[in-house]
C-alpha cells in the first residue's frame, strides 16, 4: 500500500510552501546584494569593459544563484516535510539487478 505524503494534508502544504517561499526571498535578497557586489567589483578593475559585459555578468550571476537556490529550496521542502519518506522505493539494488555478488576484489 502507497503511504500518503504529509504534503497531501493542506495544513502542511500551507506551512511548506510558506517556508519555501521565506526562503526563496531570503535568496533573492543575498543574490540581489551578491550581484549589486560583482558588478562593482568589476566595474572597478575593468571600467573600460562594455556595458554588454556588466549585463551579462549579473544575468549569469543572478539566473545560477536563483536556480541553484530553487532547487535547493525544493529539496529542503521535500526532506524537511518527511515528503521523501512517503516515496515507495522496492526496486532491486544494482548488485540484485545485474547479478552481482559482493566479492573481495
Amino acid at each position: 500500500m502507497v503511504r500518503k505524503s504529509p504534503l497531501d494534508d493542506p495544513e502542511n502544504a500551507a506551512y511548506a510552501w510558506r517556508r519555501f517561499r521565506q526562503i526563496m526571498r531570503l535568496l533573492a535578497s543575498v543574490t540581489l546584494a551578491t550581484v549589486a557586489l560583482l558588478v562593482g567589483l568589476l566595474w572597478f578593475l575593468y571600467p573600460d569593459a562594455s556595458i554588454h559585459f556588466f549585463i551579462a555578468v549579473a544575468l549569469g550571476a543572478a539566473f545560477t544563484m536563483g536556480l541553484t537556490g530553487a532547487l535547493m529550496g525544493l529539496v529542503f521542502l521535500s526532506n524537511g516535510t518527511g515528503h521523501d519518506e512517503a516515496v515507495d522505493n522496492r526496486l532491486p539494488g544494482a548488485d540484485e539487478l545485474f547479478g552481482r555478488r559482493n566479492k573481495d576484489r
